[in-house]
């Protein structure tokens, strides 16, 4: 029996990225893609609830959603899909989510949407620049080959966050299991005047990675595959023994 994929993204349903790694992915499965119509970055996990969303069906596998990752896998679980996928992959993404920029990326919003719905999930990423498809074609392989691998082995509750480098001689084989990283970003605010003579502001900045021992951005720099595990329940266990023998009252 095929394995049951279900792709999507937040760059939007024509992205460069999305095509490479559906195209890899229909040779291992039954692939259905449920993406934004365009492109969601920095969305996070946003879901839309103060308008209708619209579905536009291109074939019977390929859907676009006029609204976020988030809203794409709310609409294939419950209303796309006859069954359920056996994994779910959010990707290629065009640019890095590594450390604490998770939080931000629709990309990986999809992925814990899979994980939220018990469907082993992962979220994939291209952090250097691909002008013409090499990359996104080396990673799709890469991703082709590991899919089959993780089914069944993934815990309830865990996602897999993918981080591929600057493509290098050879394409991708080198991959390290790493912890997320840490960045600061510099000039995060641009503040121009428009031609009214009225201010306005872009949100931007260039991140600087801290490169810790084993971490995302460490691996990347290194030109190795970064692959973290990561848990969707955000309790600090240690803090939340300890807190047992606080007094507060």
């Amino acid at each position: 029996m095929a394995l049951r994929i279900l792709l999507s993204n937040d760059d939007g349903v024509n992205a460069p990225g999305l095509k490479a790694a559906a195209k890899e992915l229909r040779t291992i499965g039954d692939l259905v893609i449920v993406a934004p119509m365009s492109d969601q970055s920095g969305v996070s996990h946003s879901l839309t609830i103060t308008r209708p969303l619209r579905i536009k069906k291109h074939d019977s596998k390929i859907y676009a959603v006029d609204g976020t990752p988030t809203d794409c896998m709310t609409l294939a679980f419950h209303e796309i899909l006859k069954r359920d996928p056996q994994v779910v992959v959010s990707g290629i993404n065009h640019g890095p989510n590594m450390g604490e920029d998770v939080h931000y990326s629709g990309t990986v919003a999809a992925a814990i949407e899979g994980t939220i719905m018990g469907i082993p999930s992962i979220a994939v990423s291209m952090t250097a620049p691909d002008t013409n498809g090499r990359a996104f074609r080396s990673a799709a392989k890469f991703l082709r080959r590991l899919v089959p691998k993780i089914i069944g082995r993934i815990p309830r509750g865990t996602l897999l966050n993918i981080n591929f480098p600057a493509f290098p001689n050879g394409g991708y084989r080198k991959y390290q299991i790493t912890r997320l990283g840490h960045r600061t970003y510099t000039d995060i605010i641009s503040a121009k005047r428009d031609p009214r003579g009225r201010e306005y502001f872009w949100i931007g900045g260039e991140p600087t990675w801290a490169r810790y021992k084993d971490t995302d951005a460490a691996a990347v720099a290194k030109g190795i595959v970064s692959i973290s595990p990561m848990n969707i329940d955000m309790t600090d266990v240690d803090l939340l023994n300890e807190m047992q023998e606080w007094k507060l009252r």
